[in-house]
């Protein structure tokens, strides 16, 4: 399973990829398990109000995520607690983590919980969340040749 969050710009970018592998990117194949954790309001108004918004995440990642699932934090400066927090968790939890970011390429205390850091090398808001779209969108490329392939060898 793929989860993915983010806050503002980040938290749609997470949410276009969640749903680029749930429905296709550009050939059809099977669905692939992904969540956007920044989509429910129910969920994200209790934990922030119980646990506070450093935790939202942290609280979802660590009751879904398990060993071989795949984490994503979306943060255009690398320094979101939530996110950090939440990529924090998902290592606990044995998950495989990714960070898009940008920080002028540093990734910032977020990339400290990353095993992949895909950081854009400004700190230009704007230009990072660009780069973001791009770099989703390059993903969701290989993920779609890659089920395709697996869809022909089974």
């Amino acid at each position: 399973h793929l989860y993915t969050f983010g806050n503002g710009g980040s938290a749609a970018d997470a949410q276009h990829l969640a749903a680029e592998l749930i429905g296709r990117y550009l050939r059809e194949r099977r669905t692939l398990p992904a969540v956007s954790l920044s989509t429910d309001p129910s969920v994200i108004s209790c934990i922030s109000n119980d646990y506070g918004f450093e935790q939202l995440f942290a609280r979802q990642v660590s009751a879904l995520a398990r060993t071989g699932d795949m984490v994503i934090g979306f943060t255009t400066s690398g320094r979101s607690p939530n996110i950090t927090h939440g990529l924090a968790a998902a290592r606990a939890a044995g998950a495989i983590t990714a960070l898009f970011t940008g920080s002028s390429g540093t990734g910032g205390p977020a990339a400290a919980h990353a095993d992949h850091v895909l950081a854009v090398p400004t700190s230009t808001t704007a230009r990072v969340q660009e780069m973001h779209l791009i770099l989703l969108h390059l993903l969701s490329e290989r993920v779609d040749t890659w089920a395709v392939a697996s869809q022909r060898q089974n």
